[in-house]
């Protein structure tokens, strides 16, 4: 008797859109809204963290989820010190980003980074509600 091949689980998900995996990374979202700091309790309680695209690849598969829910989600980094300057939650400055023209503009009002639709960043305050990914 011949055995079907065992379900390729990774690539059935996928296909519905629910995770993306680029690299190493997994990346996930609970399609509901939150301001930051619940973001990354929430990613934080899945024994993840807030998404943190470190190239093109990976700043795509996090806006294939901002282009499915239709609403700007927040990335794992903050401004620093020096206001303008943006960096990961650990402090490790960034190495790449993608900020739509003219920004980061908020100079220290605006202390979290949002992905708009086209996936470029904007600096926002962090008590919006934006849409959680978290990256595994």
């Amino acid at each position: 008797m011949v055995q079907p091949d065992p379900p390729k689980y990774g690539q059935t998900l996928t296909l519905n859109g629910k995770i993306v995996i680029v690299g190493g990374k997994l990346f996930a979202s609970t399609e509901v809204a939150d301001d930051f700091d619940n973001t990354v309790k929430i990613c934080k309680a899945a024994h993840g963290t807030i998404a943190t695209p470190r190239n093109e690849k990976e700043n795509n598969a996090v806006k294939s989820f901002v282009i499915r829910a239709n609403t700007y989600a927040y990335l794992g980094f903050t401004e620093g010190h020096v206001p303008g300057e943006f960096q990961f939650l650990n402090g490790v400055p960034l190495n790449y980003t993608n900020w739509y023209e003219g920004e980061p503009k908020g100079k220290g009002a605006e202390k979290c980074v949002e992905m708009y639709l086209d996936g470029t960043w904007n600096d926002k305050i962090c008590s919006k509600s934006r849409l959680t990914v978290c990256e595994f």
